[in-house]
């Protein structure tokens, strides 16, 4: 596959974020400028972690879609509901599957659609209950490109890369505090799109009982860290149409700024008037963006 057919789709996880007004967004940002007006000025992606939580609206999708009506080549992945994911006893009814299905069909629908990420935790290990489940989530989620997110070592198997294969479904490679059961950061490509996720390396708060979620994804990325996972993404790309690589470690914008970091490494960068003023005052080193060489 020629590198002129790869749509590399680089942006942060979630626009929510308090702790980003000041930095990212004006302290005074009008309620009437959607955040995802901002993301999409110098991305063109963003991962939706609302719907991870609860059913969207459609009328919630509707308006994402207006904030970034001007931009054509922005997409959305979507997580999947947690009830499907993380609540063993809790399986949805068929109308709340429904429901929730229904709140991401117009990003279906208007072509917007990259992804739905299944995002399981690192407690969900491989065993036969939960192979079943990640095959239920398959059909819940048939006829829409599905990404899964596997966290604990014991999935790191030629089996299930052969099984999501025959399913059409992408592994998500992840960066993510490695302890001696973690999967540590892979390559996998499964489907004919691929998905990356950069959590951060909080490993002294990441199963701290008293973290809090900022503690855990307050992870600044060097230059040496990220090159890594450009080098995966340049092997990667030869095997996909469309790649999708996101940044999770969302304090204080620093998702920001490691996204603006990657899509400068992939010759993404947009134009220096874009990066608000605030962002670089927080993080000087972003000048280096725009520095001839």
């Amino acid at each position: 596959m020629q590198d002129t057919d790869i749509h590399i789709h680089v942006g942060p996880a979630g626009w929510s974020y308090p702790d980003w007004k000041g930095v990212f967004y004006p302290a005074d940002l009008p309620r009437t400028t959607h955040p995802l007006r901002l993301i999409a000025a110098i991305f063109d992606m963003v991962e939706v972690n609302a719907t991870f939580y609860r059913p969207a609206a459609a009328r919630h999708a509707e308006a994402w879609l207006r904030a970034v009506a001007d931009h054509p080549r922005f997409m959305f992945t979507v997580k999947l509901w947690e009830r499907c994911t993380h609540k063993a006893n809790d399986w949805p009814s068929e109308q709340d599957l429904r429901r929730w299905r229904d709140g991401v069909a117009p990003i279906a629908e208007a072509g917007r659609l990259g992804a739905i990420l299944a995002q399981f935790p690192w407690s969900f290990r491989r065993t036969p209950e939960n192979r079943t489940r990640i095959a239920r989530i398959a059909d819940v989620c048939a006829g829409l490109p599905l990404a899964v997110e596997l966290r604990h070592a014991s999935w790191d198997c030629a089996e299930l890369f052969d099984g999501l294969r025959a399913r059409g479904i992408a592994f998500c490679n992840i960066d993510q505090p490695v302890f001696r059961d973690s999967i540590t950061p892979t390559a996998h490509v499964t489907a004919p799109f691929a998905y990356i996720r950069l959590h951060g390396r909080n490993r002294d708060t990441w199963f701290r009982n008293d973290a809090t979620r900022d503690q855990r994804y307050d992870y600044l990325y060097s230059g040496d860290e990220l090159q890594s996972w450009i080098a995966r993404v340049e092997q990667m790309k030869r095997d996909v149409n469309r790649f999708f690589l996101v940044a999770n470690n969302h304090y204080r914008a620093q998702a920001i700024v490691n996204a603006l970091e990657i899509q400068a490494a992939l010759s993404k960068t947009p134009p220096p008037e874009r990066i608000p003023q605030g962002l670089i005052a927080a993080y000087p080193r972003l000048t280096n963006l725009f520095k001839r060489p």
